[in-house]
């Protein structure tokens, strides 16, 4: 299943118009557990720091939670990369728009040969490193570019079932991925090997955040893949489906997940 191309649509539709790119924006925080557990995450970890904050959003993607943290804390200067002009080109539009671009700077980058010097408070990176071969040179990258004490936050797939893969299957659902998931020492070693301190790995998408994601997020895209006409049924879909899976991902958050299928790791530079 091509993933991207779907999600291309839908920015392509609200491209360099604030009030659509806002409204996406926000149905990406609401559908998506991910955004739950990065929000929360991020609250965790900018709750301590005082005066101003400088943080790297490390493939910033749309840029929906650049613009979070932007409107969230008014102390914060962000650096957004990416490696799609597009998507940097859009962002800084809406960034504009919004009132927020004196206080974000977007550029092209690629991960693993990154440029930007910092030195960064925080770095975030969502959905990211499942699509990275030299994910250590990228934990390298990520060291030498924290203040001593800065921190890390990490959200992506698990071996536990991550990508939708299951025992037997070769590929996950999401094809454009390079590894299905992280074991939780495997990362830990690894980000190890780069210097950085693992202070938290988290289970995300349990049992109840899963059938979530099956129900709110996987059928709909299969839909859309079978034809993008299925836009015009969604709506009826989800008045049935969206009170459901709020409900399973609100369990899910509240809950210490033994295992589960999406990881959220916070590190940091001793």
């Amino acid at each position: 299943m091509e993933y991207d191309p779907v999600k291309d649509r839908f920015g392509d539709l609200v491209a360099h118009r604030y009030w659509p790119t806002r409204i996406l924006f926000g149905l990406l925080h609401l559908f998506f557990l991910r955004a739950w557990y990065v929000r929360r995450a991020l609250k965790q970890v900018l709750a301590p720091m005082r005066g101003a904050v400088k943080m790297l959003d490390a493939g910033t993607g749309f840029g929906q939670f650049s613009y979070w943290v932007l409107r969230q804390y008014p102390n914060l200067q962000l650096d957004a990369v990416d490696i799609k002009e597009d998507y940097l080109l859009r962002a800084r539009t809406f960034f504009d728009q919004a009132g927020l671009g004196a206080r974000a700077s977007l550029s092209i980058d690629d991960l693993t040969d990154l440029q930007t010097s910092g030195p960064y408070d925080l770095i975030l990176s969502v959905d990211v490193m499942e699509h990275i071969l030299e994910d250590v040179t990228v934990f390298e990258h990520f060291y030498r570019v924290l203040r001593p004490g800065g921190s890390l936050i990490i959200n992506t797939p698990s071996d536990q079932g991550g990508s939708d893969t299951h025992e037997g299957q070769e590929k996950g659902f999401i094809s454009e991925h390079v590894r299905d998931g992280y074991g939780v020492e495997e990362i830990r070693q690894k980000l190890d090997r780069a210097g950085l301190q693992v202070d938290t790995i988290d289970y995300a998408y349990g049992k109840y955040g899963s059938l979530a994601w099956r129900i709110s997020i996987k059928w709909p895209i299969l839909m859309l893949n079978a034809s993008f006409l299925a836009v015009l049924i969604l709506p009826f879909y989800y008045l049935f489906v969206l009170p459901l899976s709020m409900i399973l991902n609100t369990l899910d958050i509240s809950s210490k997940n033994e295992t589960g299928t999406g990881l959220i790791v916070v590190a940091h530079r001793p």
